[in-house]
């Protein structure tokens, strides 16, 4: 599955599934083992998925897991980092001469309030602040390829680099963590630009594992009630 479809977020990043394992199947699967029993006709694994997330029974969801190969501003990855049930292996500056990429949100937001209530500023402004922050971000580059070309060893040269260059990372986790994760980063109070990675993390769980998906939605993020009958 490596060569799989590129998704693009904010300016410069993008989303990549690298490898999937497991499926709803493996879910129920895996919950059944307990009877000595397997997969069965759709509707009833597919009550019996329903009935697992609506009650919290989670770890058959272990069995499912997801590789993605993942491009973000260092400060969403670091946010994204303190989901720590997963794996991460990410580009190391001390090793890679780090590529002019930095992010420029297209709006720069402020904040009004302690509650995460922001605004957009006005269009001059933003254009103003833009060009400043374009400006510190080129002037950045260019010492850090000073130090570079002056013999400056890598991991000391990065550190003239501001958090909204992108680093890339591989990210393995499996469908329990997974909801976890989306059950937070896709809250409105996340911060937006991990919430557009959130986003389209959950489209592509929502492909692989539909079943899952859907009742993670009913009955986690919206409470509906798991009727038995």
């Amino acid at each position: 599955m490596e060569n799989s479809k590129e998704y693009k977020v904010l300016d410069q990043g993008l989303v990549r599934l690298v490898n999937f394992m497991g499926g709803d199947d493996a879910v129920v699967q895996a919950a059944r083992v307990s009877f000595g029993k397997g997969i069965t006709e759709p509707e009833r694994d597919r009550k019996l998925l329903n009935y697992l997330l609506a009650n919290r029974h989670e770890t058959p969801f272990e069995h499912s897991v997801f590789k993605f190969h993942i491009k973000c501003p260092i400060f969403v990855a670091r946010q994204w980092f303190r989901h720590r049930m997963a794996s991460y292996n990410e580009i190391s500056g001390r090793y890679t001469q780090m590529k002019e990429e930095f992010c420029l949100p297209e709006k720069l937001r402020s904040q009004k309030t302690r509650d995460y209530k922001y605004e957009e500023l006005d269009e001059d402004l933003n254009r103003e602040l833009k060009d400043k922050i374009s400006a510190s971000y080129e002037a950045c580059y260019q010492l850090y390829k000073e130090l570079l070309e002056k013999g400056v060893a890598k991991e000391h040269a990065r550190l003239v680099l501001p958090l909204s260059l992108y680093t890339q990372f591989y990210w393995t986790i499996n469908a329990r963590a997974l909801l976890n994760f989306l059950s937070l980063r896709l809250d409105q109070h996340a911060q937006y630009e991990i919430r557009q990675y959130a986003k389209i993390i959950a489209e592509i769980m929502k492909s692989k594992m539909p079943w899952t998906y859907d009742a993670f939605f009913r009955y986690v993020v919206n409470k509906e009630k798991f009727e038995q009958g």
